[in-house]
């Protein structure tokens, strides 16, 4: 599977994704892009899952017709995010165009996964 990770996306985090094609928004030159105009490059470069850490998202684009899934992290803060990873994983696996996950990230170590 093919997988973008946005600005805000913890990098180690691909190492959870090893068994798929992961990009960073940063790695394609794609930084200065804003998220209509990011969603649409990845979807015309054939990606499939676009993870990112922007809630906002889900109010600034209309998915129904999108053939990428969004999974939407709601921290970026590595630390924190370790103790979602399995949900996370979860998520892409279940990707489906025009899906949205949304992924909680606890403060207290608590594990939360809504959107499913």
């Amino acid at each position: 599977m093919r997988i973008l990770f946005d600005q805000g996306t913890p990098v180690p985090l691909r190492l959870h994704l090893a068994a798929h094609d992961v990009q960073t928004a940063f790695e394609l030159g794609w930084s200065a892009l804003q998220n209509g105009e990011l969603i649409v490059a990845a979807e015309a470069a054939g990606f499939q899952v676009f993870v990112t850490t922007d809630r906002n998202l889900k109010y600034q684009q209309n998915l129904r017709d999108r053939k990428i899934s969004l999974v939407v992290i709601l921290s970026a803060s590595w630390p924190r995010i370790q103790a979602v990873v399995p949900e996370i994983l979860a998520a892409v696996l279940r990707a489906e165009p025009g899906g949205y996950r949304e992924i909680n990230v606890p403060k207290a170590g608590k594990r939360s996964m809504s959107g499913l």
